[in-house]
């Protein structure tokens, strides 16, 4: 499409529900729930006409089986026209901005002028699977109509009896086996990271979220949410602003005998949902609403998994750099996804890194150092909490809300998620 006349997406609202630990407050909120939470809270927070959505992009990664395409389903429960269409996106854990830069896309190209984008997750409500050799002899018995030789069949299947209970689910990398703390630890050690540095940076996680909720930064973003007992919640679950390094320190390694991750210096499993929405700059100004920024550039990229699992932001965000043609030191804020301490620290060091910029970019020099002022501003999913589909539409709608506040210029987010992806997005002042 032309350039020149390509519509930019702009973000005129952005919410989220609080983010609780997993098997807490919203256990009995499955991912369409919170999504509806989210959605409501959107509409109410902007004033925008439930007739004016023209669709929605959502982001998952914990489908409900029986009802994946979480778009539709919320879209439905809300009680948008029947004629708003809607899709569910997974890329892990950059769902929620991959539903983002989608919805940008379809505005850009002028498939629609007004879109919902985000994504939802609830951990308390993953399905614990069945084992595939009980599926495999079981399934006829509940599709057909089973005679008693059936049944005696089905028992000789699955003869002898061993595997036949489900397993405790992991996240695990279906190419290595690694879960995602234990390729995080080798990346600590191959780049060197330290647990003390990796317990200062959780602190300082937990401090500036904390300072964030005590100033009222993310009263416009955070909206309540009703619980079926009556009750509501309306505030985050996970920042610790009393946690300190001595109470860091004292947490034993979780993934490796004498390793240097924690639950401390790791995001914990968390429930929640976080949207925007997006409107064309011409649908914006026709409707009065006022932008909170741009999203002007994204990019994706993908690492070997066998290497360093969550080292893709390195790659990502000079990729995005390049195709907005501005340098790191032109972005007033850099909000990075906090998997891991470790993977975090792994990332900045190798954007600062000459040795990387030539080996892995082809760049003569380093992408950039990142000034601590500049990093995570309001912390992250160390201290915040990350469901999975949520957070990359959570960082959006944070770094958006800041850039209207501030009146700061540019903000570039950068985001690792499972199968060694990699995503990063610029977003900007209108």
């Amino acid at each position: 499409m032309n350039a020149s006349k390509r519509e930019r997406a702009v973000i005129v609202g952005g919410v989220r529900t609080p983010f609780v630990k997993a098997f807490s407050e919203f256990t009995r909120l499955d991912t369409i729930l919170l999504a509806k939470a989210a959605i409501e809270g959107l509409l109410r927070n902007t004033g925008v006409s439930k007739s004016l959505i023209e669709s929605v992009v959502w982001g998952g990664v914990i489908l409900p089986s029986a009802s994946p395409n979480v778009g539709r389903e919320v879209a439905l429960d809300v009680g948008l026209p029947t004629a708003v269409e809607a899709m569910t996106v997974t890329r892990a854990c950059a769902s929620g901005l991959q539903a983002i830069t989608t919805a940008a896309a379809m505005i850009e190209r002028g498939d629609c002028s007004i879109a919902i984008a985000g994504g939802s997750d609830s951990t308390s409500n993953a399905e614990v699977k069945l084992p595939q050799k009980v599926v495999h002899a079981m399934a006829p018995l509940a599709l057909g109509r089973p005679t008693a030789g059936d049944y005696w069949s089905a028992l000789a299947q699955l003869a002898p009896f061993a595997g036949v209970f489900p397993t405790r689910p992991k996240i695990a990398e279906r190419t290595t086996g690694e879960v995602m703390g234990e390729a995080a630890e080798r990346m600590a050690q191959r780049n060197g990271i330290t647990r003390e540095e990796q317990d200062a940076f959780a602190l300082r996680s937990h401090q500036r979220a904390a300072a964030a909720i005590a100033s009222g930064r993310f009263d416009r973003e955070v909206v309540p949410v009703h619980l079926p007992n009556g009750s509501s919640v309306s505030s985050d679950g996970l920042v610790r602003a009393d946690t300190s390094l001595e109470r860091l320190a004292k947490l034993r390694p979780v993934f490796a005998k004498g390793g240097t991750i924690t639950a401390g210096n790791a995001s914990p499993l968390t429930d929640g949902a976080a949207c925007v929405l997006l409107v064309s700059e011409s649908r914006a100004r026709a409707l009065g609403l006022v932008p909170l920024a741009a999203i002007t550039e994204w990019a994706y990229v993908g690492v070997d998994s066998r290497d360093q699992l969550l080292l893709g932001p390195a790659l990502a965000i000079p990729k995005v750099l390049d195709r907005a043609g501005v340098s790191l030191q032109e972005c007033d804020f850099v909000d990075l996804h906090e998997a891991f301490a470790a993977q975090v620290l792994s990332v900045t060091k190798m954007l600062a890194s000459d040795a990387f910029a030539k080996e892995r970019l082809g760049r003569d020099r380093a992408v950039g150092a990142i000034d601590d002022a500049r990093l995570n501003v309001h912390g992250g999913s160390l201290s915040l909490g990350h469901p999975f589909g949520a957070t990359g539409a959570r960082m959006v709608s944070t770094m958006a809300h800041e850039l209207a506040r501030s009146g700061k210029r540019r903000a570039v987010l950068g985001i690792c998620a499972a199968g060694g992806l990699g995503a990063a997005a610029i977003l900007e002042q209108v």
